[in-house]
């Protein structure tokens, strides 16, 4: 799909205009900045996306404000008396030096354990730690996929785990490939099953439509709680919202 890309400002505020082979103009504001793009199909023009804009300024500027307002981390330094989160659960990392293979473990209710040789930077351990992270998070998957491709009505050809800078979970309709973004270790258990049944009602629906949230209304009757239990979690340095 050829995507031909321009700018605008609307109100003070910049505008990033996408035009591509759709039927319906989206707008859509984007962590961690609040950045404003608008998906448009190619015969409209600048005009009718301000007037978009314009319409959606309320929302959009809440949508900004919030992001503005989400607490933050900074950025982890990964040494002893740092605060890491595992599930949802605030842990005190305890850095220790020893010669042989890396380590993690959780030890207690209230510290993350990470053994590694002595000498390794800050980058190294953050390694180490994110391939604990991983193995975490790809370990629930098979049974949450279980339960919830009967519930949801679908089937999952694969489900796997990266990193992601802009989403929490994305999918490719066609393959029925669904990908999990592997902050979501760090993150409640609820959220991370508010995520993937996200992902798995779009197999059924593309778009956030009314469609959309009625048949996520049917899997999960309190989803919007877990989307603001999502959003409300203390955020890393490079995070969003969802």
């Amino acid at each position: 799909m050829t995507t031909e890309r321009s700018r605008i400002e609307v109100s003070g505020i910049p505008v990033e205009i996408r035009r591509k082979a759709i039927k319906n103009l989206h707008v859509g504001v984007y962590p961690p900045d609040g950045k404003v793009r608008v998906a448009v199909p190619p015969h409209l023009d600048d005009e009718a996306v301000r007037l978009a804009i314009v319409s959606r300024l309320s929302w959009i500027r809440r949508q900004q404000q919030g992001f503005a307002d989400q607490q933050r981390q900074s950025q982890r330094e990964m040494v002893s008396g740092e605060s890491h989160y595992v599930e949802g659960k605030r842990y005190r990392l305890n850095v220790l030096e020893r010669p042989g293979n890396p380590r993690v473990r959780v030890v207690g209710n209230t510290t993350l354990e990470l053994l590694v040789p002595p000498g390794l930077d800050r980058s190294a351990r953050q390694r180490v730690l994110e391939r604990w992270y991983r193995r975490q998070l790809k370990a629930r998957i098979p049974g949450l996929l279980a339960h919830w491709q009967s519930v949801v009505g679908v089937d999952v050809a694969d489900c796997r785990v990266k990193r992601m800078k802009t989403r929490w979970g994305s999918c490719n309709i066609e393959a029925k490939r669904i990908w999990l973004n592997l902050e979501l270790a760090k993150k409640p258990p609820l959220c991370l099953e508010y995520i993937l049944v996200h992902e798995m009602v779009h197999l059924l629906e593309r778009h956030h439509t009314d469609r959309f949230r009625a048949l996520m209304d049917q899997c999960i009757p309190d989803w919007r709680l877990h989307r603001d239990a999502l959003n409300d979690a203390p955020l890393s340095h490079e995070e969003w919202r969802y």
